[in-house]
């Protein structure tokens, strides 16, 4: 298939973009309920003032605030045009101000050793090419530079979450799991020859008020959910609520939900 040189966005990952963009300004409430684990990632990788930068699938920037928050001159980029649009209203105001572009993790618009850290949080291990991308990652990071992922868990909260959605959709599942970043000897297969690799295993910590709630607040803000329910006629909605409802219960807590997931810090200075 052909790839549009317009934007670089490279055509396997279109209907991704499309799909991560759906929730528009609404997914930074998805990146509130995770900023805890978003937070741990902006502090490993570090960023002192001046350091450049790059956020890769940065979706609405949180975590390109977090590093401009050190003082460092921040790019970022993600495949959803939506989720880039969003990312610089929310971020209009920070300083050093953010440089948002729509790009493809897996053919990166920078030269070589273009900066000095690079991060990506829950972003590029949804990539579809995952070798391709960790090149990507890999090549425009200078030596000696530092590299900061988080990946949510193989046998965690989040694997059980995608479960219950994929028994609802008849996609076919894609060729590589986003889960097996969460898996040290994987990602020490994908970027142990460039970096020299420390993991530190964390746990987010989300608060709702109900399992309607968090239903809700995933429906308007989550493209993957959305544009999954958006597809189902009448009673398969119902479906996939009562089965989303039910996966949420187990976390009911007196004051309402509280939400455990756990996930994987990967820290790496480049060889």
């Amino acid at each position: 298939m052909s790839e549009h040189v317009s934007d670089g966005i490279l055509e396997h990952n279109r209907e991704a973009a499309a799909l991560w963009g759906a929730g528009g300004m609404h997914y930074d409430l998805v990146s509130f309920a995770i900023s805890d684990a978003l937070t741990h990632a902006a502090q490993r990788l570090s960023p002192k003032p001046g350091d450049k930068v790059l956020d890769v699938a940065t979706g609405t920037g949180w975590s390109a605030r977090n590093a401009a928050r050190f003082g460092a001159n921040v790019t970022a980029i993600d495949i959803s045009a939506d989720l880039i649009d969003a990312a610089r209203q929310l971020s209009s105001g920070v300083e050093p101000p953010i440089d948002f572009r729509v790009a493809d993790a897996e053919n990166l618009p920078f030269p070589n050793e273009s900066f000095d850290k690079v991060l990506s949080t829950f972003g590029v291990i949804f990539a579809g090419d995952h070798r391709r991308a960790a090149s990507e990652l890999a090549r425009v990071c200078r030596k000696e530079g530092r590299l900061c992922i988080s990946a949510w868990s193989p046998p965690g909260a989040v694997a059980r979450f995608f479960a219950v959605i994929s028994a609802h959709t008849k996609a076919p599942p894609p060729k590589e799991s986003s889960l097996s970043w969460g898996d040290p000897a994987r990602v020490e297969d994908l970027l142990g020859q460039e970096f020299r690799l420390t993991f530190e295993h964390g746990t987010n910590n989300a608060y709702h008020e109900s399992v309607e709630a968090i239903w809700n607040w995933y429906l308007r803000g989550f493209g993957p959910l959305r544009m999954l329910y958006e597809g189902l006629n009448e009673g398969e909605r119902a479906a996939l609520k009562r089965d989303v409802d039910a996966y949420h219960a187990h976390y009911q807590v007196e004051a309402g939900l509280h939400i455990k997931r756990e996930y994987l810090v990967i820290i790496g200075e480049k060889r």
